[in-house]
């Protein structure tokens, strides 16, 4: 394909010979459907402005400026426009960003010398401006961080309104600065809290930003707290609020007592307070709103930045016709630069082109979707979840078999929602151990050995009839595999990558930031049990997350819930087993209410989405067998994943 070169918004083919481009303006040049790397990233300009946002978070009577640290190509003073690649962070000065922790440091004039990432490195050669925004109350920014709420979102909107020439900036003397050299398009992009902020930008709905690449984000922080009225911290929001915020603890305390009061962590309840950090039906961010493409990143394990953030928010998006591609992984919360580094890499550099130099490549032509169906296997399908996915709904029996068919009626099972070991319930490492065996705190259904193999492909929902003998009990439901298999190791360090050695390069490089950065291999446990997904519910928010209804001791109530989503290969011959129990206190933070849990078998069910070709979902499950003396794993480890925010 002929060299081309775009200018502005417009794009020319390449013609007039070297003198024709010598006398022209500062061009970008694509080749083969991407822009190529001809400007200097060496001698691109490095700068820092503050942009009024339309928030006073920490109340001192002035809006906060938020700091704006900036490369460029810089052709940009001679006429070149580019769009912007933004990163809104509040990790720049203490977890730092990436695998490595990086963070930003300064000349001696304030101005950036590196920047955090190989976006800068990357992208500036190739067309782009790069920013590295300092979320407001944190680094260099005005105000106090609200862990996820209002001003967080509010203060990323302003730059992208100031590139856009809708707010205002200033130097660092006072001076004021326009955003002259940029198109006004911007894409945000970042992992976790920064990803998180860009679900909430373009959630309202500002214009100017065209899209969005979010990895391992949330989408409503409520979710992100707690479950179904089950708590996953205490104390989370003023706690992850003081973790960023670097100035002194008095500052901002007001604000994180306010934010203390709002979380209610005496009931778990959604309640006004959690709405304002509500990105997909919020009070200020709602996916009605998103003019933003997106392409999302998720790990289906990652037990941080639970999977139901990416599929709640993927189903919002879908209703409302947002332009959207994405990449699910079998690892935990890890950046795609860690697990499949070069085609991230050039996925998101024709993703970029496309959506910010409008170039006409094939990124939009291509399967919506890339699954990791196990270590370092991928497939691509038209959608998520598997447009071929149908339930089959599994049924726990009165021998403690899971099948197909309703138990007798009056069957039942009984577990007490009791404190464990460490007086926080029990860990799944005792919920999982041998399913055969009694336990008071769980009761365990397993299938017959798989007759077949087939996928799950979606999110399972657990349905139960219950009786209890106090106003409520926390539940939890696992979907679990017992069979040897080699997995991806998402609890374990790394949360499934190992960090090696040796290095790789994308991009340009200086003596004070280069390019390069640690390669990974992905890491894996063999094992005969994983648990393949997880759900948690308060039995009083069973009918609503605002309003709970205490349920009457002795009476039987039908309570239905969703548990995490997956993406999980179920191979021929392992087991599947459905197991209940009270407080996980692996990943609950609740205290046992003691109470004493009654299934009605005939009344329960789970119901999984699977892909199994033409034939019916049945053929998953093999009919009732006799009794075997198949036991499982009397002793299980399965530790704790690590909870991180680089």
């Amino acid at each position: 394909m002929a060299a081309a070169v775009l200018t502005g918004a417009a794009l020319v083919v390449g013609g007039g010979g070297a003198a024709a481009l010598a006398q022209a303006p500062p061009q970008i040049v694509v080749k083969d459907g991407v822009t190529q790397p001809v400007f200097s990233y060496k001698d691109a300009i490095r700068e820092h402005v503050y942009v009024e946002s339309s928030v006073d978070s920490d109340r001192d009577g002035r809006r906060d400026r938020v700091n704006v640290d900036i490369i460029r190509p810089r052709e940009t003073e001679s006429g070149l426009k580019v769009p912007v690649i933004m990163d809104e962070s509040p990790y720049y000065d203490n977890a730092g960003r990436g695998n490595e922790g990086e963070r930003k440091t300064y000349d001696a004039d304030g101005n950036p010398v590196k920047f955090p990432l190989f976006y800068d490195n990357y992208f500036v050669p190739r067309g782009y401006a790069f920013l590295a925004v300092d979320m407001v109350g944190t680094t260099r920014s005005d105000g106090c961080p609200v862990s996820g709420g209002p001003s967080d979102v509010l203060g990323g909107k302003a730059v992208v309104d100031w590139l856009n020439g809708r707010a205002k900036a200033y130097r660092a003397d006072g001076s004021p600065v326009r955003a002259s050299w940029s198109t006004g398009r911007t894409a945000m992009i970042g992992k976790s809290y920064d990803g998180t902020l860009a679900n909430g930008v373009a959630a309202t709905g500002v214009r100017g930003l065209e899209t969005i690449v979010p990895i391992t984000s949330i989408s409503s922080w409520y979710d992100y707290s707690r479950m179904n009225g089950v708590k996953y911290w205490t104390d989370e929001q003023p706690w992850l609020s003081d973790y960023v915020d670097t100035d002194p603890p008095e500052k901002c305390a007001a604000v994180r007592a306010d934010l203390d009061e709002g979380e209610d962590d005496a009931t778990g309840n959604y309640n006004a307070y959690w709405k304002t950090a509500d990105y997909r039906d919020g009070t200020i961010a709602r996916a009605s709103r998103v003019r933003a493409s997106v392409f999302a990143v998720h790990a289906v394990n990652d037990l941080n930045v639970k999977v139901d953030h990416f599929a709640e928010w993927w189903e919002a998006l879908a209703r409302h016709g947002v332009q959207r591609k994405v990449w699910l992984t079998q690892r935990g919360h890890v950046d795609p630069f860690d697990f499949r580094r070069d085609h991230w890499v050039t996925t998101l550099h024709r993703w970029f082109d496309h959506e910010l130099h409008k170039i006409r490549n094939d990124v939009m032509r291509e399967p919506r979707a890339d699954i990791e169906i196990g270590p370092d296997q991928w497939i691509t399908q038209r959608d998520w979840p598997a447009r071929d996915a149908r339930a089959i709904t599994l049924r726990p029996g009165a021998d403690g078999t899971l099948g197909l068919t309703r138990a007798p009626k009056g069957a039942t099972a009984t577990f007490t929602d009791a404190p464990g070991p460490r007086g926080q319930g029990h860990p799944e490492s005792a919920m999982v151990a041998d399913p055969t065996a009694e336990q008071p705190f769980r009761t365990a259904f397993v299938s017959a050995p798989l007759p077949r193999t087939g996928r799950l492909s979606g999110t399972p929902e657990a349905r139960l009839r219950i009786k209890l003998d106090a106003p409520t009990s926390n539940v939890t439901a696992l979907l679990v595999d017992y069979g040897e298999d080699t997995r991806v190791d998402y609890l374990g360090p790394g949360s499934g990558i190992r960090t090696l050695d040796t290095e790789s390069c994308h991009g340009e490089s200086t003596e004070a930031d280069d390019a390069c950065y640690r390669e990974t291999e992905v890491r894996t446990v063999t094992s005969p049990v994983n648990v393949v997904a997880r759900g948690w519910l308060d039995a009083q928010n069973h009918l609503s997350l605002s309003r709970p209804s205490p349920l009457r001791p002795g009476r039987y109530h039908d309570v239905r819930w969703e548990t995490l989503s997956q993406e999980y290969v179920l191979k021929k011959g392992h087991r599947l087993a459905l197991v209940l129990a009270g407080t996980d206190s692996d990943y609950n933070t609740e205290t046992p209410t003691g109470a004493q849990v009654t299934v009605d078998l005939r009344g329960s069910s789970v119901r999984v989405p699977v892909v199994i070709g033409a034939d019916e979902p049945s053929s998953m499950v093999a009919p009732p067998q006799p009794q075997t003396p198949w036991r499982g794993p009397s002793e299980v480890t399965l530790p704790v994943q690590e909870r991180e925010f680089r």
